[in-house]
């Protein structure tokens, strides 16, 4: 069955916001999708998998690549033709061993033929893509030192049984868990973009709406799909629009301003904050059309980009998220 339509789902707009963002400019670094179980979290990854517009890539290349300049030697392809595929949005499943992500000796080729040959994981195939983790939280430490590494270089390095290998793994990192469960790592959470926190709808019509949505789509998925995949149809197009207008948007002197006072004034750590807040401001300007960069357009997604970058305060019950939204007010009013 084909996954539940992006645009079907019913509320959670700043997940949804977030996730379009990174699609519009990936540079943005990923998003981390926190929450209580039930709320939606792998439901929109996998729905954001159908929604991504095509990427060009050559064919049968293991790392998508988009030239046959940049296809790696170790390939070995027969042909360097290139076409349309999916935009990849690759799993990392808990308990995957540090070869399936990273690569390793091809075994059956090293058996059967005498040959060493590598074998791709799971970093090869997410470049160009997205690398899904869910419970990212309880990923282990070596799979996130290795995350780590290949998230500040952008390439893997594979170095083991006789092979030396190296190839460009750049993908956006989309993170999702139950913060009862345990909670992330400073150097890893530093490197999610966005961070976005969602919580089960507390009034009944939304509730409701819910549960007619997805009672349709499993028991009317025909009529269902086709209402909903006209929407995302609609959001694709936009996403692509956008990305062609990003480069024309007008970034004035003073809305600069606002980003480094902001990121000032709520004391983030290092000037990671400004650039990704700059980023997803600018990206969300593209999406809603417009021509220049706006105070407003900081204000709607300073949340998400810099709550998870404040230093944390034990006296302040009220949370990182209400933090941003309070001092956002007093500074950009």
């Amino acid at each position: 069955m084909t996954p539940f339509p992006f645009s079907a789902i019913v509320g959670q707009e700043e997940m949804k916001r977030a996730m379009i963002l990174t699609a519009i400019d990936a540079s943005i670094g990923g998003v981390l999708v926190f929450g209580d179980r039930g709320t939606g979290k792998s439901t929109a990854v996998r729905a954001l998998a159908a929604l991504l517009p095509p990427i060009r890539a050559i064919r049968h290349c293991p790392v998508n690549s988009a030239k046959a300049a940049d296809v790696p030697d170790w390939a070995n392809l027969k042909t360097r033709r290139a076409h349309e595929v999916p935009t990849p949005v690759v799993d990392l499943p808990l308990g995957a061993t540090e070869d399936r992500v990273t690569g390793a000796l091809d075994i059956e080729k090293a058996l059967t033929k005498g040959e060493k040959a590598f074998q791709p994981g799971l970093l090869a195939k997410a470049n160009r893509g997205y690398l899904y983790i869910d419970e990212v939280n309880l990923l282990e430490d070596h799979i996130v030192d290795l995350l780590l590494d290949v998230a500040q270089s952008g390439e893997n390095v594979v170095e083991r049984e006789g092979l030396s290998i190296r190839h460009p793994a750049r993908f956006v990192l989309v993170g999702s868990g139950n913060p009862e469960e345990g909670e992330l790592r400073p150097q890893l959470l530093d490197r999610f973009g966005l961070s976005v926190e969602v919580t089960s709808p507390k009034d009944i019509d939304t509730r409701v709406q819910v549960i007619k949505r997805r009672d349709a789509f499993e028991n009317d998925n025909t009529a269902f799909m086709l209402r909903w995949l006209a929407e995302d149809a609609a959001i694709r197009d936009r996403i692509l629009k956008a990305r062609k207008s990003l480069a024309k948007l007008k970034t004035p002197d003073k809305t600069l301003n606002d980003v480094a006072e902001l990121c000032l004034t709520l004391g983030s750590d290092g000037l990671r904050g400004e650039l990704t807040l700059l980023k997803a401001a600018r990206a969300y300007a593209a999406w809603r059309d417009d021509t220049a960069l706006t105070r407003a357009h900081i204000r709607d997604v300073a949340p998400m980009a810099l709550r998870h970058r404040l230093r944390r305060d034990p006296l302040d019950e009220a949370g990182s998220g209400t933090r941003v939204a309070r001092t956002v007010e007093d500074v950009l009013g």
